[in-house]
């Protein structure tokens, strides 16, 4: 597909890597279609399937958009409480029948949900512990007072799966391999399932690193792939542009992607999983950054530094 370099001039976060990032465990960078740097650390290679952790929301939001050129959506707006309700428990939260998918995808729900400031969520264990995750979703409570204040929830991230299956009859995993993955010629994949056997909307999906290019490479692109329009357009614009105020060092939120800017006002959209599971687009450079890292982790040193310090300084030289 591309024509691989291994660029002196990034040899720098090479050494970086190797001495103050213990967990990367690959590091990838596109300019302008050629990769300018590919490497792999502690036993990782091309063939790895690495766990994305929460950037598996960025590839959920790319198949929501998919699913909505296919008309399947009710529209942004639109309360989807008819498209959950059969997951419910009895007396489920009134304010439950007048959410809209919009406020799931910039996570301005108000549901009653815990986020630090390094998106440690306080109740993400016992969610995981459940043995219906829709229903202990739906037995959140609203808080009024939070609607339309963003607010980190991989709860209601998994909740847009299920409602992909409702609304196209195919779980995410199944969707993204006829319409997303076949197209972009990605085979090796894994997704996890909750409980009830829906792909995990908020974790779960294990790529290679070239294949996540390819994800960023696509968006890049605007949606197009070899001459195909994949995704349309105004649904990436609207996923890349942020929807919140930032949120500590992230950025800030747009429809499950994060947006920020360097230090010299240089803009990037990114996906984002603990560990530091990160997909880069860079448009002023025509570049994507893939970092994949050990997520089995409590604390990380995020690679976002190395973007920055390293990675960024070269491309804009080119």
């Amino acid at each position: 597909m591309y024509s691989a370099i291994q660029d002196k001039a990034l040899l720098p976060a090479d050494e970086a890597i190797r001495k103050s990032y213990p967990g990367v465990r690959s590091c990838l960078v596109v300019q302008s279609g050629i990769i300018r740097f590919e490497k792999y650390y502690n036993g990782s290679h091309y063939q790895t399937l690495h766990d994305l952790r929460s950037a598996t929301k960025s590839v959920l939001s790319l198949l929501v958009g998919i699913a909505e050129a296919h008309s399947y959506l009710p529209g942004l707006d639109h309360p989807v409480w008819d498209s959950v309700k059969e997951f419910a428990p009895k007396r489920p939260d009134p304010s439950w029948s007048e959410l809209t998918l919009r406020e799931l995808l910039t996570m301005t729900t108000g549901l009653y949900w815990q986020t630090g400031p390094r998106l440690g969520e306080r109740f993400i264990r016992r969610f995981h512990q459940s043995r219906k995750w829709a229903d202990f979703i739906l037995r959140l409570p609203i808080v009024p007072e939070q609607r339309g204040t963003f607010q980190y929830c991989s709860a209601g991230s998994h909740l847009l799966s299920v409602l992909l299956t409702k609304w196209t009859g195919l779980s995410a995993l199944e969707y993204a391999r006829r319409h997303l993955f076949h197209p972009l010629e990605i085979s090796h994949v894994a997704w996890e399932n909750s409980p009830e056997g829906h792909s995990s909307g908020h974790i779960g999906l294990h790529m290679t690193s070239r294949d996540m290019l390819k994800i960023g490479l696509l968006c890049l692109q605007g949606g197009e792939w070899e001459g195909r329009s994949l995704l349309p357009s105004s649904w990436l614009a609207q996923s890349l542009a942020p929807h919140c105020p930032p949120f500590h060092d992230y950025g800030r939120y747009g429809f499950h992607w994060w947006s920020a800017e360097s230090r010299d006002g240089m803009r990037y959209s990114y996906a984002h999983g603990h560990g530091g599971q990160q997909i880069y687009m860079i448009p002023e450079l025509e570049s994507v950054v893939v970092f994949t890292s050990e997520s089995r982790v409590n604390r990380f040193k995020n690679p976002k530094g190395l973007l920055e310090k390293f990675i960024l300084p070269t491309l804009q030289k080119k």
